[in-house]
């Protein structure tokens, strides 16, 4: 049995790397000759934001379990390119445009948004149906797994709806994934072709909605007895 896993295992392993050289991933500049792209090249560098791009793209198909090229997006290539922007960073057409001008540990940063941004290159959207708040929430949520969130996040629990996005939304989702280990794989592919707040109580039994109030309370409690001498 111990070699049948094995076998299985080293199979994945080898169908990952295959699928992983059929995507391209580069790195494109385009602000070097100013401040921000010149440190940009100094503190972070094209090629260890290429082997980002291509971790990135790995550790997604496992949080979505999409070893399956079938079960993701037909992607040829990814490229991010640096440049002089408002913002800090967006995607399109499996374009991620970084800005040059990104400030404190920008190694780190860049590579927490690599993270979240190459979130938006894999994930589905429901068909542009789903909220936009669940849509970032998702990708905050893969940073959050990579240890890649910034110490400005809002703390578990905090927040005013569910589908606020971003951190809140990613908390949430970690909440959510805690009652039922792969819920933001499953969710995910439940949004390949549509959106309904229903495919919460489908996959958790109860109603987006309870489960937010459940996960204030939940979190409150375990706020109050951290504090209770």
């Amino acid at each position: 049995m111990a070699h049948l896993v094995l076998i299985i295992s080293s199979l994945l392993l080898l169908a990952s790397t295959q699928s992983i050289d059929a995507v391209v991933h580069q790195v494109i500049n385009n602000a070097a000759k100013t401040p921000g792209g010149h440190r940009f090249e100094t503190e972070v560098g094209i090629e260890y934001s290429r082997q980002i791009l291509i971790s990135a793209t790995t550790f997604i198909w496992e949080i979505f379990q999409q070893h399956n090229p079938a079960d993701r997006k037909n992607v040829q290539q990814v490229t991010l390119v640096v440049e002089q922007m408002e913002g800090v960073a967006f995607t399109a057409n499996n374009q991620i445009h970084l800005s040059a001008n990104i400030s404190g540990d920008v190694k780190r940063e860049v590579t927490g948004v690599i993270y979240h941004e190459m979130t938006h290159v894999w994930q589905w959207n429901g068909n542009g149906q789903a909220p936009g708040g669940l849509i970032e929430g998702i990708a905050d949520y893969v940073r959050l797994k990579t240890g890649y969130a910034p110490a400005h996040w809002v703390k578990p629990g905090q927040g005013e709806r569910w589908d606020q996005g971003y951190d809140v939304t990613a908390r949430f989702l970690e909440y959510c994934n805690s009652l039922r280990n792969g819920f933001v794989e499953e969710l995910n592919k439940k949004m390949r072709t549509g959106y309904s707040n229903s495919y919460f109580n489908e996959l958790l039994g109860k109603s987006v909605d309870q489960l937010w109030r459940e996960y204030k309370a939940n979190t409150a409690t375990k706020a109050s007895l951290l504090v209770t001498p």
